[in-house]
């Protein structure tokens, strides 16, 4: 029995790949100026190392790891995780700021 050869299957071109962009809902990064964020802060040892913005941190190596090291794919963490590092140190010096106001009255 001989049958006809079908046709090849029409296959979609591999999709590069892209890394999806941040979100910038704070529940999926951990927003540095959230009072639980700050509590943690706070009572943790002052020899214990605690950066408030690790999670941004850990989505720009994940990135780069899916992307194969390419950078330019994963510039949006980055960006992600620098503005997360501004606002929370921004915030602490503001917040010694006022500490050493109330301490000169």
């Amino acid at each position: 029995m001989r049958t006809e050869p079908s046709e090849p299957e029409q296959t979609m071109p591999a999709a590069p790949l892209t890394a999806p962009a941040p979100s910038n809902n704070h529940r999926d990064i951990e927003d540095p100026l959230h009072p639980e964020t700050k509590a943690k802060f706070k009572a943790k040892p002052s020899s214990q190392y605690f950066d408030p913005c690790q999670e941004a941190a850990n989505r720009s190596i994940r990135c780069l790891n899916r992307n194969a090291g390419d950078r330019e794919m994963c510039l949006d963490y980055f960006q992600a995780y620098r503005d997360c590092k501004k606002r929370w140190i921004e915030d602490m010096k503001e917040e010694k700021r006022r500490k050493n106001r109330m301490s000169l009255f």
